[in-house]
């Protein structure tokens, strides 16, 4: 590994801050990439938690945005990754065992939905319909004049509409849950405006052929897309490192940062305008998740079969019950009856299992800094939905969401979304600008989930941001070809 200067630099290899490095190795620059851990990957790595052989995804583990994101179809991930696209997206399992099931289909979705089933189809149709128009508008900075306007008023309407009551209108426990469910990814009420662009974005997203796609062999496979595709175009990714502060780095034209703001504060220092400290101290992190992994002797005994064929079940009842269970969060106390988002991801990629075990991949919202293990409470919810659960139990490995900021700095007390998911937040992360990833610092750029467009597996912070810098600092106007 060399330790000279390099064109460019950058801090943490997670999807993000891989996915600058790629961009800018492309376009024929030096690229040093700085790791703290052991292992590139950051929110994306896989590893066997609990028994040898059995490989668990140690954060996130379904990709809804991957295969949408225009950084990684540019990136041609679907021909370097293989995926399983399961025909149930997710699923909300109900009380008495039933659940409600968003296919891809959104036809076939609706006419499950009974009375709320047309209610469904206007949600929904027209966004589908233009989904890539809807993931231009969520996936780039929302302080611009929309390119598909008349689709972001369509989005705009429809999250007003649905936000201010967790029923969101509907009148079934069906409908008004599968929206919960999607909803309450933003940890956080889901009645909220935020709440209910984070569902919107990812139920649009469940109703087209994509899906809600696992990538086969974890979500590490995507890692080492990216690695190996950097490497090739003469990058090189320093593990082990620690970076504290700019003069920690060699001698850089450019810098890219998948960091917090908290860490780009202490990066920073006094070199960093006051003003913008300030920001930078103000950004507000989210509540938190507590994960828990299991390997059973059998796939999951659903109540209801049907629940088998969805990569992600969302376990929380109606809209309600989601609800309550994130307010009593947002509270600062564990939920006596919590939401658990589930994925069986060995349902559709047994390759991560030997033959007769199964694997279950879960996590619960808990307050910002628990140090609780949740197995037991993930453990009985699950059995609620899934009798006989408990006694398929193999083995189990539990991550407290205060363990989560050890394993990933960027996850701030267990805040897996790097920043809390508001809409003022999403409007203004970190900072209310069209190019939030340029910082006061000339050559210094901020690129992880924590600004635009925030939180998933997409890769298009670091890819915005290298842009960003191709043409600030290079001069480069024309971003290079990322094609396979």
């Amino acid at each position: 590994m060399g330790t000279g200067p390099v064109d460019v630099a950058v801090v943490g290899s997670g999807p993000n801050g891989l996915a600058a490095a790629v961009t800018m190795a492309r376009a024929g620059l030096s690229v040093r990439v700085f790791e703290a851990a052991g292992a590139p990957g950051g929110g994306a790595r896989s590893a066997e938690l609990t028994l040898a052989g059995h490989l668990h995804d140690v954060c996130s583990a379904v990709h809804p945005m991957a295969l949408a994101s225009p950084f990684f179809q540019a990136f041609g991930l679907d021909e370097r990754v293989s995926f399983a696209i399961p025909d149930v997206s997710y699923a909300q399992v109900l009380a008495g065992g039933r659940a409600a099931l968003a296919w891809r289909d959104l036809e076939r979705t609706a006419d499950g939905l009974g009375a709320d089933g047309e209610a469904w189809r206007r949600l929904f149709a027209p966004l589908v319909r233009h989904h890539d128009a809807v993931v231009d508008l969520t996936m780039g900075p929302l302080v611009r004049r929309p390119r598909h306007p008349v689709v972001a008023a369509e989005f705009g309407a429809r999250a007003l509409a649905t936000a201010g009551s967790a029923a969101a209108g509907f009148s079934t426990d069906a409908a008004s849950g599968l929206l919960a469910g999607v909803s309450a990814h933003s940890i956080g009420r889901v009645g909220s405006l935020g709440a209910r662009g984070t569902a919107l974005l990812l139920g649009t997203l469940a109703h087209t052929p994509g899906g809600w796609p696992i990538p086969v062999g974890g979500s590490q496979a995507i890692v080492d897309a990216l690695v190996a595709d950097l490497v090739a175009h003469g990058g090189e990714v320093v593990t082990e490192t620690r970076i504290d502060s700019l003069h920690d780095l060699p001698s850089a034209h450019a810098v890219l940062l998948d960091v917090t703001p908290r860490a780009l504060d202490a990066i920073g220092g006094d070199l960093l305008p006051r003003g913008y400290r300030r920001a930078l101290r103000e950004f507000r992190y989210g509540d938190a998740a507590s994960k828990v992994d299991f390997v059973l002797d059998g796939e999951v005994p659903w109540a209801d079969a049907a629940v088998a064929l969805a990569g992600t079940v969302h376990l929380g009842g109606g809209a309600a019950e989601v609800d309550a269970a994130e307010r009593e969060v947002a509270q600062g106390r564990h939920p006596s009856t919590p939401f658990v988002l589930l994925s069986q991801p060995s349902a559709f990629d047994p390759g991560r299992a030997p033959e007769g075990h199964a694997m279950v991949w879960a996590y619960t919202h808990v307050p910002r800094g628990s140090g609780r293990d949740m197995t037991e409470a993930v453990t009985e919810r699950i059995e609620q939905f899934a009798p006989g659960f408990r006694d398929r139990i193999v083995a189990s490995a539990a991550i407290p969401a205060s363990a989560l900021q050890l394993y990933n700095a960027n996850y701030v007390d267990g805040d897996i979304a790097s920043g809390a998911a508001t809409f003022g937040q999403l409007l203004a992360r970190p900072v209310l600008s069209a190019t939030p990833w340029r910082t006061p610092l000339d050559g210094v750029y901020l690129c992880s989930a924590s600004t635009t467009p925030g939180p998933g597996v997409h890769g298009m912070a670091g890819w915005q941001a290298a842009r960003e810098a191709l043409r600030d600092v290079f001069g480069i106007t024309e971003p290079p070809s990322l094609a396979p």
